[in-house]
């Protein structure tokens, strides 16, 4: 059996950091990797320059992970179908916005048997149907794909801080290997039989985020953060359990894709960060993201939005009202004083 053939789809903040991981391991784990590890980059000018060749040439994503050296070994290719070229392990980890497109292009070139890794964070939502990242790219593309999400702030992992993750696999053997291109001493990975709760974690946390954001520029203080985020988590979990089957409970609480992704993403990460900016400054999301997240994507706005439209095509709203609340703050115009009259 021959090498697994790696391949990133995505290149920015986190999508840089998780290459530099796995670029090193390919490096390492030369009996199971392939070394050369291409990055699917969209291709645009940094100060005149191309930033593929920007990366290629000083091994830097100076636009989206400025000062952090990625391997040699992680190559920069503009063209995305180019990228996955003969790849037999896929790492998709771009914003949920641009997967639709990116899965367009690949449809009907990806050999059977590959199999894929859902770094997404978001749910595909139409009319009463739900689905998580993974589920679409293994319809789509035909292969098994597997999700990672946990308490990993970008910055931090780029430059070897401690922290964990969880690896949700459909088989033991592909958890295994994902653990194995990912892992590093400061970078533990525990892989768990749980791909939607994984995925639904890695997605809901972030509307918690935005309370906690709220709370932050409502200089509420720390009994109201820790409120929301115990209320929040409880709505993560009901939710996962009435819509999703196989959802394991002690990812919620045992797992860094549950409760402590939930803790850094309230205490930090551009979630929060915005949304405090969203109350003192009253300046719309939108031109916030711009502002403040240099290119970089705004998620919890969007999944709030998904996952009001889906309960209420469920006929569910009631029951998250916290999910609701951020909704309709976010969307349309309830004053950011009325975030606790639900509750």
């Amino acid at each position: 059996m021959g090498k697994e053939r790696v391949a990133i789809i995505g290149s920015g903040n986190w999508g840089s950091a998780i290459a530099r991981i796995a670029g090193q391991n390919a490096k390492i784990h030369a009996d199971v990797f392939e070394e050369r590890v291409p990055i699917w980059v969209f291709e645009e000018q940094v100060d005149g320059k191309k930033l593929t060749e920007i990366i290629n040439t000083t091994h830097v994503n100076a636009k989206y992970l400025p000062g952090i050296k990625l391997p040699e070994n992680v190559v920069a290719v503009p063209d995305v179908i180019e990228s996955v070229k003969d790849a037999t392990a896929l790492v998709f980890v771009l914003p949920h916005q641009f997967l639709g497109g990116v899965l367009q292009s690949l449809e009907g070139k990806i050999e059977k048997g590959v199999k894929a890794i859902s770094l997404i964070k978001g749910v595909d939502v139409e009319g009463s149907d739900i689905h998580i990242y993974a589920d679409v790219i293994e319809k789509r593309l035909g292969v098994s794909c597997s999700a990672l999400s946990g308490a990993n702030i970008a910055d931090e992992v780029a430059i070897d801080k401690f922290s964990e993750t969880t690896v949700g696999y459909r088989k033991k053997e592909e958890g295994e290997l994902w653990q194995r291109l990912f892992a590093t001493p400061n970078f533990r990975v525990n892989i768990v039989a749980d791909v939607a709760g994984v995925s639904l974690c890695g997605a809901l946390k972030n509307i918690v985020a935005v309370a906690a954001g709220l709370v932050d520029g409502l200089e509420y203080g720390n009994n109201s953060k820790a409120a929301i985020m115990r209320i929040g988590l409880i709505e993560m979990k009901n939710f996962c359990l009435e819509f999703f089957d196989d959802v394991k409970v002690e990812t919620f609480l045992e797992e860094s894709a549950g409760v402590a992704d939930l803790i850094t993403s309230c205490l930090g990460g551009r979630n929060r960060k915005t949304a405090e900016a969203f109350v003192k400054t009253k300046k719309p999301f939108d031109q916030l993201e711009k502002e403040m997240l240099n290119g970089q994507k705004l998620q919890g706005i969007h999944t709030a939005k998904d996952v009001h439209n889906f309960l209420h095509s469920r006929n569910r709203i009631e029951g998250y009202p916290l999910f609701e609340t951020i909704y309709q703050i976010c969307w349309h115009d309830t004053p950011v004083d009325k975030l606790t009259a639900r509750l």
